[in-house]
């Protein structure tokens, strides 16, 4: 009975990977996923940081990893395989760009150890880690601010753009919305130093009835 069974084929095929091959396949490609994970939670700047999201990449690198080795041994496999992904469809919603790269990364990674280059693999992650943890929490400039001033009339609109003007470095006036209950002004400014003094300022202005001052990350959503 046992000797029968292994004469069947896919049991040969199986038999005919390393098995040292597969646990240092498996091995390279845990390392590198942890190492992305610590890239990832180091470079992280979102609002949310997402723990199952960073453990994912880890997953999902391993996961590739056995995949391309099994279809890279049996064309069958490769074609099951095809038909199986196309069945599949994904409905998470990436909201960082570069949570898009780090799961590319995961994946192209797991490819790459899948065919054997596992040198390929070591020296590109530590090369696309060193970039993207210079890069990442790399300041262009000034911390960009948006201010959202309140105006009762339009002789307020004015002198609170006049007053945001003279007390900041730029200006970028992002939309402007009317009602009966008066105008809400929304601008984009770059602070002279680090003083919010205008604010109070703008406060004091007659028919300006509400000021705010919020950070953003340069993105602006209607």
């Amino acid at each position: 009975m046992l000797e029968n069974l292994m004469d069947l084929s896919f049991v040969n095929k199986v038999a005919s990977l390393s098995i040292l091959d597969i646990l240092v396949a498996l091995a390279v490609s845990f390392a590198l996923g942890l190492f992305i994970f610590f890239v990832y939670k180091r470079t992280f700047s979102g609002v949310m940081y997402s723990q199952s999201f960073a453990i994912s990449l880890i997953a999902m690198n391993l996961i590739t990893c056995l995949v391309i080795v099994a279809v890279s041994t049996n064309l069958i496999a490769a074609l099951g395989m095809v038909g199986a992904l196309s069945i599949v469809r994904f409905r998470t919603v990436i909201k960082e760009p570069l949570d898009l790269v780090y799961l590319f990364w995961s994946i192209a990674i797991g490819i790459i150890i899948g065919v054997g280059l596992i040198p390929l693999a070591v020296i590109g992650s530590i090369a696309i880690g060193g970039i993207l943890s210079v890069f990442v929490h790399k300041k262009d400039g000034d911390t960009p601010y948006v201010v959202v001033v309140n105006c009762n009339d339009e002789k307020a609109e004015v002198e609170s753009l006049e007053l945001i003007k003279s007390r900041t470095k730029k200006q970028v006036m992002k939309s402007k919305s009317v009602s009966r209950n008066g105008i809400e002004l929304t601008v984009e400014v770059r602070l002279s130093g680090e003083t919010v003094s205008f604010l109070n300022e703008l406060l004091g202005k007659p028919g300006v009835s509400n000021a705010v001052l919020v950070s953003y990350n340069g993105n602006y959503y209607m």
